[in-house]
Order: structure tokens, then sequence, then C-alpha cells
């Protein structure tokens, strides 16, 4: 059986950078946990990151992640990147599957096993099984509305979990101020 889990969505907008993602942990067709928390704030609350996958997997990720930040303080995208490399140039670490997406003032980044280090030009980003869904209701809400990049996050994911069977409503937003 393979556990799919998870929407994870980031905007960017007005000065304000957003992170969401909703709780739903399935096993094939059973819901196994609907409040898993998925965003996370990482470095003192500097950057957050989500993820998509296995947790296990992408907890190590994290962690790993967290070390890279700490080797390359207020430089996420070199952090990132060399993540990216290790995790595609390590043993161990091919064999996780998990995605994570990151986020500090400055950039979004879609971090991926393959060695993709990847920023969205318009600076709206979705991962996980209703990734695709999240991304185009916030590319919409974004371009006609008037709502703040979090409430578009909640919004967006609300859709999402109204169209993928592994998304649900249980949502958590984290949000920092942007510098550009």
């Amino acid at each position: 059986m393979k556990f799919r889990s998870t929407t994870i969505l980031t905007v960017r907008k007005d000065g304000m950078v957003a992170m969401g993602g909703d709780g739903q942990v399935s096993l094939g067709q059973t819901v196994m946990k609907g409040d898993a928390r998925k965003v996370r704030r990482l470095v003192d609350g500097k950057v957050m990151a989500g993820f998509a996958g296995a947790a296990a997997d992408a907890f190590a990720l994290l962690e790993r992640f967290e070390e890279k930040l700490r080797d390359y303080p207020a430089n996420m995208p070199r952090a990132a990147t060399e993540l990216a490399k290790e995790w595609r140039t390590d043993r161990a670490l091919r064999r996780l599957e998990a995605l994570i997406a990151v986020a500090d003032a400055k950039d979004t980044l879609l971090v991926s096993g393959t060695g993709d280090v990847i920023q969205p030009t318009d600076g709206i980003l979705g991962i996980g099984s209703g990734g695709n869904y999240a991304l185009s209701a916030a590319r919409a809400l974004a371009e006609h509305s008037d709502l703040s990049a979090g409430e578009i996050v909640r919004k967006a994911l609300e859709i999402a979990g109204d169209i993928c069977v592994y998304t649900n409503h249980n949502i958590v937003i984290e949000e920092l101020a942007c510098t550009t």
C-alpha cells in the first residue's frame, strides 16, 4: 500500500509570504490521520518548510535542511541547493520519497530528490496530492481578488480539500513578512 498525503501551498503577495498545509495522511483508501502538522518553522522561525510524501522521509530531510541552513546562514537558496545535491548523491537519501517546499523572507523554493531546486516565477507553489488543485485556485485568487497571502492559502486549500480525496480541511498556515 502507498501512503498518500497532503497538500502544501505557498503564496507571496503584498509583502507577505504564507505557507499552509492540510492534515490528512492516507494509507491506500483509508484516512489514517486527519490532523498531521506538515508545515513547520525552522531556524528560529525565519524559514517555513512544508512537506509532502512519506513523513519519516520528510522529517529526515527537514533535519538535513536545517543543518544546511546553519551551514549557510541567511542564504536559503544555497542551503536548498546543497540539500538537493546531497539528496541526489547519497545512497540512503536517494531512497527518500518526499518533496519539500521552503520559504523565507526572500525566496520560495521546491526541493526534490532528483536534484531540483525550483523557484516559482509568480511566488505561488503547490505540492502534494492536491498541490495542482490548490495551485490553480491560488493563481486565480491572487489575480482576481484582494485577499491577503494567508487568505488565499486558506481558500485555495479549502478548494483543494473539496476536490482531492487525499486532502482535508484541517489547515495550518504560517506567515512571514517579505523583504522584497
